[in-house]
C-alpha cells in the first residue's frame, strides 16, 4: 500500500490553467513566444523569489507596456476535473493526498477561493516553499514534510520531465494523460505492489 499520492494541479486535477494564450493575445504577440520570453522570471516568480508586482514591471518593460494590475489572474479561469477529484477520493482510504504544485501567488488564490484544494491533506505550493519541479529537492521537500519514504508515494504529473525527474527519488511516478488511464495506472501500481 502507498501511503502517500501527490498530484500537480494544473493540467491534472484542474483544466483550463493555461493563460499563456490569451495573455499573448492581450498584448498581440505569438503565445510561444510569451513563455520563452519571460521564462527566466516566471520560473523566479515561482519560486517566489520575485513578487507579482515585479515580474508584471519586468514583464510590461520589456513588452513596452505600462504595468497593469491584475495582469497574471485576469486570463486564469482553472475547472476542477470532477473525474479526477473522484479519484482522488478513493485514494485517501488509507493514504494521505496531497497537490505538489508549481503556480504563482494569484493563481495560488484563485484555487484557494474556489475551494479546488480543498480535496487535499495538504498543498505545497511551489511559490511558498521555494523549490519548484523539476528540481529533486521539490520532491524531497514535500516526502520530508509528510514523514513518507520515496518508495511509500507515488507522484502524478501531466509533464514528462517532471515525472522523470521524481523517479531516480524512488517515487512511483505516473505521467497523467486523462482519468481513465490514471485509473488503470493506479490499479497496475497496486497490483505490481501486491
Amino acid at each position: 500500500m502507498f501511503n502517500l499520492y501527490i498530484f500537480d494541479m494544473g493540467g491534472v486535477v484542474s483544466r483550463n490553467t493555461n493563460a499563456a494564450p490569451d495573455m499573448a493575445a492581450h498584448f498581440e504577440f505569438d503565445g510561444t513566444k510569451t513563455i520563452d520570453f519571460a521564462r527566466e522570471d516566471f520560473r523566479q516568480l515561482t519560486t517566489g523569489k520575485i513578487s507579482v508586482e515585479e515580474f508584471v514591471r519586468r514583464f510590461s518593460f520589456k513588452r513596452g507596456h505600462t504595468a497593469e494590475d491584475g495582469l497574471l489572474d485576469r486570463f486564469f479561469e482553472p475547472e476542477l476535473d470532477p473525474d479526477v477529484a473522484a479519484i482522488i477520493d478513493t485514494l485517501k482510504n488509507g493514504a494521505r493526498v496531497v497537490a505538489g504544485t508549481n503556480t504563482i501567488g494569484p493563481h495560488y488564490e484563485i484555487h484557494l477561493r474556489k475551494g479546488d484544494y480543498r480535496i487535499f491533506d495538504a498543498v505545497y505550493a511551489s511559490h511558498l516553499i521555494g523549490l519548484a519541479k523539476p528540481d529533486p529537492a521539490f520532491y524531497t521537500y514535500i516526502l520530508e514534510q509528510e514523514g513518507c519514504p520515496a518508495d511509500r508515494a507515488v507522484f502524478i504529473d501531466d509533464v514528462p520531465a517532471n515525472v522523470e525527474a521524481a523517479r531516480p527519488l524512488g517515487i512511483r511516478s505516473l505521467v497523467f494523460t486523462g482519468a481513465e488511464n490514471l485509473k488503470s495506472d493506479l490499479a497496475t501500481l497496486k497490483q505490481q505492489q501486491a
